[in-house]
């Protein structure tokens, strides 16, 4: 069975840092799951179920908090002792909100006039903004291991997430 003690990275033989082996971490998680899944205990006591219930439960947890860009930074810097999304700590640079304030009104915009291309174009933006904090959060999260500098980037970041998940659902809704 599993150490419920271990961190996800250790869970999952991986190391501990921003850019992740997606093939690798896929085939961890599946080893892991044939190891602990419910099903293999069927016949064993209850408390071995209740355990491999746990395990699998855990091993879960642990892939979708990795396998997610904004999950595995923030993640990575709570392991760090940095919260970046902590209720008392909310600023962000002001001319970054005023940028996803505008695309908010773009995407309102654009669902009021039923405008898909112009949602598809600001998701796009959205998540390309995305990607490029990305690849600073490996330079500030692996290469200098500067926690305190990535907590805005890896704010940033979770915003730009939300805001991309909003633009999904308002051309969602207009199928």
């Amino acid at each position: 069975m599993i150490d419920f003690s271990r961190n996800h990275f250790d869970l999952l033989g991986l190391p501990a840092r921003y850019r992740v082996d997606v093939d690798a971490l896929d085939a961890a998680y599946r080893k892991l799951q044939t190891e602990v899944h419910p099903d293999r205990f069927a016949a064993s006591s209850d408390a071995e179920r209740r355990v491999a219930l746990q395990a699998s439960a855990r091993v879960n947890e642990a892939y979708r908090a990795l396998k997610d860009p904004v999950q595995r930074a923030q993640y990575l810097l709570s392991l760090n002792g940095v919260d970046a999304v902590g209720e008392t700590d909310t600023q962000l640079p002001l001319d970054f909100l005023e940028r996803q304030l505008e695309r908010r009104e773009e995407a309102s915009d654009a669902l009021a006039n039923e405008d898909e291309r112009a949602l598809a174009s600001l998701r796009d933006s959205v998540r390309a903004e995305a990607k490029d904090l990305e690849v600073e959060l490996v330079r500030e999260l692996d290469a200098s291991r500067d926690f305190g500098k990535a907590k805005p980037r890896v704010r940033e970041l979770t915003f730009l997430a939300k805001l991309a998940d909003d633009i999904d659902a308002m051309a969602a809704s207009l199928d």
